[in-house]
C-alpha cells in the first residue's frame, strides 16, 4: 500500500494506473490523496509519495499490506508504528526512496517495487494474508445506465468524471476537466468505480485534520459494466474489509478488475450519472 499525492503539482503521478485498488479521499484543504494497493503489478516508478492519515490506515488494515508513506498525522503514525503494521515509512527507510530532480519538494518523493521488495524482505515482510473485497461474475446488461459518472468531492481541481468505454468495459478517468493520466502508462482506467458516501468533519489533533468515519455503514453507488447500482456499504471494525449489500440485503459482488473507491463527504459531496 502506497500513499500517493494528488495536488496539481503532483500530477501526472507515476504508478497509479497499475494499482489494483485505489482509495481516494480528502487529505487536507480539499486536496485529495490516494491510497494505492498493489498485488500483481509492480511498477518501477511510484509517486509522488506523501503522508498517511488515520482513515487510510483503517481502509488498508484488512489487506495486511506494508504501508509506504512519508510521515503522517500523529494518530496515523501512532497506529502504524505500534508494532502490528508493516510500516515502511520514508522517515526511517530513506534509502528505499529518492527525491526526483524534475519536481520540487514536497512533491518529489518517489520509490519503486525493486526498492520496496528489498526493504520488505529485509524486515521479514515476505508473505501476507489479505482479506479481499468480495468479487463475482458480473453480467453486461443490454441497457447501459451509467456511461458517464461525475464525482464531486471538494472542488473543481479534485472532482472527477468517468467515461465508460464499451469496447474495453472500463471507465476512463478525468480530473479537473482533463484526462487523468499516469505519466508512464497513459489515462487511468477502472473496471469498477465505487462512490462511497462518508461522514467527514474537521477535527483538531496535531493541527486541524479531516476525520472520516470508516466503520459502520452508509450509502454507496457502484459503477461497473456501464451500469449503476445503489447499495449499502458496511465495515464492522478497522480490521474488517468493506462489504456491500443490495436493496434486499443480499451481498453485492464487485466485478473482477481494478477498482477505484472515492470517499464522498455526505456534506457537500455528491455523485451523478447518465
Amino acid at each position: 500500500a502506497i500513499m500517493i499525492e494528488n495536488s496539481p503539482d503532483a500530477r501526472p503521478q507515476s504508478g497509479l494506473k497499475d494499482a489494483e485498488v485505489v482509495y481516494e479521499a480528502v487529505a487536507e484543504g480539499g486536496i485529495t490523496r490516494f491510497l494505492a494497493l498493489y498485488q500483481q503489478h509492480k511498477p518501477q516508478l511510484i509517486g509522488p509519495v506523501r503522508s498517511v492519515r488515520l482513515y487510510y490506515v483503517d481502509w488498508l488494515t484488512p489487506y495486511n499490506a506494508s504501508v509506504a508513506h512519508v510521515g503522517g498525522s500523529a494518530k496515523a503514525l501512532n497506529l502504524v508504528r505500534g508494532g502490528t503494521y508493516r510500516d515502511i515509512d520514508q522517515f526511517f527507510n530513506d534509502g528505499s526512496y529518492w527525491r526526483a530532480t524534475d519536481r520540487y519538494a514536497p512533491h518529489n518523493v518517489y520509490t519503486s517495487f525493486a526498492r520496496l521488495d528489498a526493504l520488505n524482505k529485509s524486515k521479514g515482510y515476505t508473505t501476507s494474508s489479505p482479506v479481499p473485497i468480495a468479487r463475482g461474475d458480473a453480467t453486461v446488461p443490454k441497457k447501459l445506465t451509467a456511461k458517464s459518472v461525475s464525482v464531486t468531492i471538494s472542488g473543481p481541481l479534485y472532482d472527477s468524471r468517468w467515461s465508460y468505454d464499451a469496447k474495453t468495459g472500463l471507465y476512463r478517468r478525468y480530473e479537473g476537466g482533463v484526462a487523468h493520466t499516469d505519466r508512464e502508462k497513459g489515462q487511468i482506467t477502472a473496471k469498477v468505480v465505487v462512490a462511497l458516501r462518508v461522514d467527514m468533519q474537521q477535527v483538531f489533533e496535531d493541527g486541524y485534520r479531516e476525520s472520516i468515519k470508516t466503520s459502520g455503514s452508509g450509502k454507496a453507488v457502484i459503477f461497473q459494466n456501464g451500469t449503476a447500482h445503489n447499495v449499502t456499504w458496511r465495515k464492522a471494525t478497522r480490521g474488517s474489509q468493506l462489504g456491500f449489500t443490495d436493496a434486499k440485503g443480499a451481498p453485492f459482488m464487485l466485478a473482477r478488475g481494478n477498482t477505484w473507491i472515492s470517499a464522498i463527504p455526505n456534506s457537500g459531496g455528491g455523485v451523478t450519472w447518465q
